[in-house]
């Protein structure tokens, strides 16, 4: 749970960027968005795998340069 205390005379719209920075951190959106439909077990490892090729990829490619 992400917690920010405002503290005195702070303008609300900095502890609003505040929560948000925490809250991106904290990765809730990232999880919600990946639990918000449900994905057969065979589809999460094909993703998986071209995630993982393509990283694979792009490492390579950088270290050609």
């Amino acid at each position: 749970m992400v917690e920010v205390t405002v503290r005195k005379d702070e303008p609300l719209e900095k502890a609003l960027r505040r929560f948000k920075k925490k809250y991106e951190k904290a990765g809730i959106l990232k999880d919600i968005k990946r639990n918000s439909y449900y994905l057969k077990p065979s589809a999460e490892k094909r993703i998986k795998r071209s995630k993982a090729l393509r990283r694979m990829r792009r490492t390579m490619a950088i270290a050609n340069r």
